[in-house]
């Protein structure tokens, strides 16, 4: 019998028309359901490939005794209980590296964004304005950005921006230094905070990050800088960003992903004028979906034809 293979949150239309016209696999044949609808089919899968929406817990799990891999098409992966899928045998990865340049364009973005307030601008020109005066902007040229974790994504964000001329620090324990004449080290966290003209967060979400960005640093703050989230919710204190913002201690913020996603519809970030979101787009190119789902398919491919796992994501 053919693997049954459920494709839950969105793919790529070619790439997707192809998994379903390929001999290896019974393939449900639309790639992108709702969470009843997975509930149901639960019970059949043997594969399943999910993006942010869906979140594998053991309530999932419990339902799905066939399921024997889980692909998150995509970096992170806190959004699947991997500890419940090891003790049930159920095998993780994700696609690493796929959606970096995506992530940290959008980062950049977002950092633009605020600066020049063109999203305010935008608004109040659809409604008939032409405010001049109220969005005189700042400019990213030979500004001090301070990136909070240099991984691949944080690495390339120092790259797009270096066009500015800026002055680049980073934190991140893991990373020794960096070959941009521009970019340097700050081993203390509180100064990267209090020195930054824009901090931009390019962590994992994990136990020593949860929570991380709290009331204390976004306190230590310049009254003009900005803060940029383009990497994981959970990582800034949305109740100490709330108070910081509504008190205009800061200029403002640009975040496209919150603790609870989809962010609720009363929630007070919403009501904050000087905070720009966007709903988790980070990932969302076409050229970074391609790239995910390529990888996906073969990750697939590996796993149930030639018995060998790639990218395994473990607790």
């Amino acid at each position: 019998m053919k693997p049954f293979i459920v494709v839950a949150d969105g793919f790529d239309k070619n790439l997707f028309e192809d998994l379903k016209n390929t001999n290896e696999f019974d393939v449900h044949p639309s790639s992108k359901i709702t969470q009843e609808e997975l509930k149901e089919l639960l019970p059949k899968i043997n594969g399943l490939v999910i993006r942010s929406a869906t979140t594998i817990t053991k309530e999932y799990l419990d339902l799905a005794p066939n399921l024997k891999y889980v692909i998150r098409a995509g970096a992170g992966t806190d959004n699947i209980d991997k500890a419940s899928c090891q003790e049930v045998g159920v095998r993780v990865s994700n696609t690493p590296g796929a959606n970096n340049n995506s992530a940290a364009e959008h980062a950049v973005a977002l950092m633009m964004t605020v600066l020049r307030k063109t999203a305010w601008a935008h608004s109040t020109m659809k409604s008939g304005g032409w405010d001049k005066s109220k969005f005189t902007g700042n400019e990213l040229a030979n500004k001090k950005v301070g990136i909070l974790g240099f991984g691949q994504i944080g690495q390339i964000v120092a790259k797009r921006i270096g066009g500015f001329d800026p002055e680049v620090q980073f934190f991140d324990p893991f990373q020794e230094g960096s070959d941009l004449s521009y970019v340097s080290k700050c081993d203390d966290l509180k100064k990267l905070f209090s020195e930054s003209d824009i901090i931009t967060i390019h962590t994992p979400l994990m136990d020593a990050t949860r929570g991380l960005v709290n009331k204390e640093l976004l306190s230590l703050m310049k009254p003009n800088a900005i803060l940029i989230n383009a990497a994981r919710g959970g990582i800034v204190n949305e109740d100490d960003l709330y108070e910081v913002l509504n008190a205009g201690k800061i200029r403002g913020a640009g975040f496209d992903v919150y603790a609870t996603e989809p962010l609720e519809e009363d929630s007070k970030l919403r009501s904050l004028d000087n905070l720009v979101m966007t709903p988790h787009l980070g990932a969302s190119t076409e050229e970074a979906q391609f790239r995910v789902g390529e990888m996906a398919v073969h990750q697939l491919k590996e796993f149930f034809i030639n018995e060998n796992l790639l990218n395994e994501v473990r607790v």
